[in-house]
């Protein structure tokens, strides 16, 4: 199995260096063993975590979450019905957030179009009603 410096960790998973400790310091990843050196020595396997972890980041989970995510794989008879709850709640979550984002567009929008944006600022419609 080959070894690997955190540099090239952190380089095959397009992952910084300090992000890589910072995981490992969290739990996410195994402490690696040390070389005679002091610099840690990762095995491959930790490539896959990382990626794992990555995927799991751009789709939105918190570190908590993918922890909880990650300790769902240990036994392989846990029930994947307990993996799709954890997506299904981050759905919800989304759903509720774009909810919210929209109703702030809209109050932005209703905002704006008090103002034509001719005159001066002390006339603006806009920072009256921000004023009351």
């Amino acid at each position: 199995m080959k070894q690997l410096k955190i540099g090239q960790v952190a380089k095959l998973t397009n992952l910084s260096v300090e992000t890589v400790r910072y995981y490992e310091q969290r739990g996410l990843i195994p402490s690696p063993n040390r070389s005679e050196a002091g610099y840690r020595i990762y095995s491959e396997s930790v490539l896959q975590r990382l990626h794992f972890i990555k995927r799991c980041k751009d789709l939105g989970f918190s570190l908590q979450e993918i922890t909880e995510l990650l300790s769902l794989q240990i036994n392989p008879e846990t029930s994947s019905a307990l993996v799709k709850q954890h997506v299904e709640d981050k759905i919800t979550l989304v759903k509720s957030k774009i909810s919210e984002l929209q109703k702030l567009q809209d109050s932005l929008e209703s905002l704006s179009g008090l103002c034509c944006g001719d005159g001066s600022v002390s006339d603006c419609p806009i920072i009256d009603f921000l004023k009351h």
